[in-house]
């Protein structure tokens, strides 16, 4: 029974850590993506910055990417950014998988 304890003691310690780094990438990509959307507007210095942080502070409102889509696209088109919903979405994807990358990088 001892190593059917310890097998399901070591999946419980992959799952905790594999959502840790999902948790942290999602977080990153995030912050790369606020900032892209940040000089489509326009912004410089430390307002790039402050945007980023805005748009991880934004995943928080619900689960999912919805949220932050929103922000950004909210964001964007208040600025008389012309970027269709694929282009916010593909950067989305793109960014989170440069994500996922960095953070596996660092961990090791």
């Amino acid at each position: 029974m001892s190593g059917f304890d310890d097998r399901g003691k070591a999946n419980e310690n992959k799952f905790a850590h594999d959502s840790e780094l999902e948790f942290k990438a999602n977080a990153r990509r995030n912050k790369l993506v606020g900032e892209w959307a940040a000089k489509h507007m326009g912004l410089e210095g430390d307002a790039v910055a402050a945007y980023a942080k805005e748009v991880v502070i934004a995943d928080m409102e619900e689960k999912g990417d919805e949220d932050v889509f929103r922000k950004l696209r909210q964001d964007l088109t208040a600025k008389n950014v012309d970027l269709s919903d694929h282009q916010i979405r593909r950067e989305m994807e793109s960014f989170l998988a440069i994500a996922r990358e960095q953070v596996r990088t660092e961990a090791k």
